[in-house]
């Protein structure tokens, strides 16, 4: 049983509408599921001072989160023991203990807890 899955929106480099569109039945899709968190791989941006796709993966999530379609999420730059968030994600979703990007600050991530 996998309980985490990792979403690449930035693969093919689609415009954020598009991106968008993924997140969204990537979402659909796992409702239901065993899966318990997706990991969104969205960059950071190529110019160092951050992309598009980011910022509105996110503002995309809160939306989601206030409609009750998911518990919260944790932007990887945040994706820490240190950080109560995290810990409860570990909680819900054990896998996430061993993903590479724990402790990494990695903010080209976001993990959504379903």
């Amino acid at each position: 049983m996998d309980q985490l899955k990792i979403v690449n929106l930035e693969q093919g480099k689609p415009a954020v509408p598009d991106a968008l569109r993924h997140l969204q039945m990537e979402l659909r899709l796992t409702r239901g599921t065993r899966i318990k968190a997706l990991k969104l791989i969205h960059g950071f941006g190529s110019s160092g001072r951050g992309g598009k796709l980011r910022p509105e993966v996110r503002r995309f999530l809160d939306a989601q989160r206030g409609r009750g379609y998911l518990k919260f999420y944790i932007p990887g730059e945040k994706l820490s023991i240190f950080h109560e968030d995290t810990r409860r994600a570990l909680d819900l979703c054990p896998a996430l203990r061993n993903d590479p990007d724990l402790e990494r600050h990695n903010n080209g991530i976001t993990i959504v807890i379903l």
